[in-house]
């Protein structure tokens, strides 16, 4: 699994408890061995891109905030596959 799909899944950890979509796709990463970003975006349903489209954006201004530019640029490559 690709770094930044694990950055994802530790990011979806903290919303399993508070919504439905977020374990859904949380479990998806957790059971499925995606090779690459496009393979997990080609997964998800519009409703699931729109949830991830919000939790990235926040997680990846935090990053920034924190200056872990890594984690930052990891999580936006997901997000510009979301939007391809």
């Amino acid at each position: 699994m690709e770094q930044s799909l694990k950055y994802l899944r530790e990011i979806l950890a903290a919303h399993v408890d508070r919504d439905v979509l977020g374990r859904t796709i949380y479990e998806r990463l957790s059971t499925y061995e995606y090779e690459t970003e496009e393979a997990f975006v080609e997964d998800l349903t519009t409703k699931e891109s729109h949830y991830l489209n919000a939790i990235l954006t926040e997680a990846i201004d935090y990053s920034n905030q924190e200056q872990d530019k890594e984690r930052a640029r990891q999580l936006s490559d997901i997000y510009e596959v979301l939007f391809i």
